[in-house]
């Protein structure tokens, strides 16, 4: 195979299994949900050429992903039709399956000469890798399709902070900042005879899953892929020059509204960053900083980390210093129940709570607040981690992966370093509300939302 712009780094084998005589190339993909900028779904079609095969892309939807509602399944569900329409248009055909994911690809793949997976970084992900490894006669090859720089290449361990993953970042981009070229398919894919999921209609697709419906999708948003595309050009055109300066302000609509895309892989980081580079050079080196080294220590540390969603997964100083302190006074304390109605005394928390609740997005500086008050405002440190994760997970389109519990972590001091020692906080650090009106119009953000809960 010819993959020039497919390094050798980005290949993973996942078992020593040796292709075999089956007529089929299968894209198992599961992480990055698109046709389009998609490394793992290039190299697959690359190998179906060489081997002259046919290439079906293939799809299983659980509907037992741990902390996933109807929310985030609608979201999904827009983009899977849009990248099964894209496929088709380019002669692939997409088979959908409902069921788990490593069992139906084990099944599916009897017709395999090899299977071919996009990169999972989570422990269900990797579980489901594992198992289909194990099961499958023919060859399961990983191909990063979902980072820009791949987290081996960059570094073998979990990294203290961003300036230590940095460097080690930046001494490779360039090789890996390149464009992705689509390769044509030179054996015409046939459908195969075996029954795909219809998803055409979305909405009964979404009425037929077996999900937990206490949190209903989000309007104002619609998944897939050309839906981000548009995000991404309007971003470059209009907000880029002033990201630096304004991202950090919740009342301005700053940002770039692309981290669910992301999350569900429904646009390529390497296509964003590719954009941005080509955009006003005012604001690209601060949101590449997020794109890429922030984004990547998150993958670096549940990668890395097998506690990353769990108290015991901060470093030793941030649990030693928090649980010294868990016993100091706590002038207010709040429930679960009063956290998730936004229910505080606090006029800027309960806004962030509503932004997320309304939107399935909480503005960046927000979800740092919103987090340390949690920390604040709860019975222990434990309860504080486990609930700041469960409503994050539940209300964010970007829940449940490597961002969100690195964001969660971060407000209990992971990738940070140690402050000055005050209550209940030990040496983590704290932000107020004052913090924050001194920062930007708080009251102005809390209007915001408010017009959002307006009928």
């Amino acid at each position: 195979m010819t993959n020039n712009d497919i390094r050798a780094e980005r290949i993973r084998p996942l078992n020593d299994r040796k292709a075999t005589g089956r007529p089929l190339v299968v894209y198992w993909m599961q992480a990055a949900q698109r046709a389009r900028t998609n490394h793992a779904l290039e190299y697959a079609v690359r190998a179906a050429n060489e081997l002259r095969k046919s290439l079906v892309v293939f799809f299983a939807l659980t509907e037992n992903y741990p902390e996933a509602n109807e929310r985030h399944y609608a979201f999904m569900l827009e983009g899977l039709k849009e990248t099964q329409e894209t496929l088709r248009g380019r002669g692939i055909p997409m088979v959908v399956r409902r069921g788990e994911p490593d069992k139906e690809i084990a099944a599916f793949g009897r017709d395999a000469a090899m299977v071919v997976v996009d990169d999972g970084y989570v422990r269900v992900e990797r579980g489901w890798r594992r198992s289909a490894a194990a099961a499958l006669d023919c060859p399961l090859v990983e191909v990063a399709t979902n980072v820009v720089v791949p987290l081996a290449a960059a570094s073998p361990k979990e990294e203290y902070a961003a300036a230590t993953l940095r460097p080690k970042i930046y001494r490779l981009l360039d090789g890996f900042l390149t464009p992705l070229r689509e390769t044509p398919l030179r054996v015409k894919s046939v459908e195969p005879a075996i029954d795909s999921w219809d998803i055409g209609d979305t909405t009964a697709a979404l009425v037929r899953l077996d999900l937990d419906r206490t949190i209903g999708g989000v309007p104002s948003i619609r998944g897939g892929a050309s839906e981000a595309e548009k995000k991404l050009r309007a971003f470059v055109k209009n907000k880029l020059a002033a990201y630096a300066e304004a991202r950090n302000d919740p009342s301005l609509d700053a940002l770039s509204g692309l981290s669910p895309y992301l999350h569900f892989g429904q646009i390529s980081p390497l296509a964003v960053a590719l954009a941005v580079k080509k955009g006003q050079r005012y604001g690209q080196a601060a949101f590449l900083e997020e794109l890429i080294v922030r984004r990547e220590l998150s993958f670096n540390f549940v990668q890395y980390n097998r506690a990353y969603d769990r108290f015991e997964g901060l470093p030793d100083w941030c649990r030693t210093t928090i649980l010294e302190h868990a016993g100091n006074h706590r002038p207010y304390l709040y429930s679960r129940a009063e956290l998730e109605d936004a229910a505080t005394h606090d006029p800027y928390w309960n806004a962030a709570q509503k932004e997320m609740a309304l939107t399935g997005k909480m503005h960046g500086y927000m979800r740092m607040y919103w987090g340390k008050k949690i920390l604040e405002w709860s019975a222990s440190p434990r309860e504080a981690f486990r609930t700041a994760l469960a409503l994050n997970n539940a209300y964010e389109l970007d829940g449940r992966d490597a961002n969100a519990f690195a964001g969660v972590a971060w407000c209990f001091g992971k990738h940070d370093r140690p402050w000055a020692r005050r209550p209940v906080f030990g040496t983590i650090r704290y932000m107020n509300a004052a913090g924050l009106r001194r920062k930007f119009d708080a009251d102005a953000y809390v209007r915001k939302v408010e017009a959002l809960a307006r009928p």
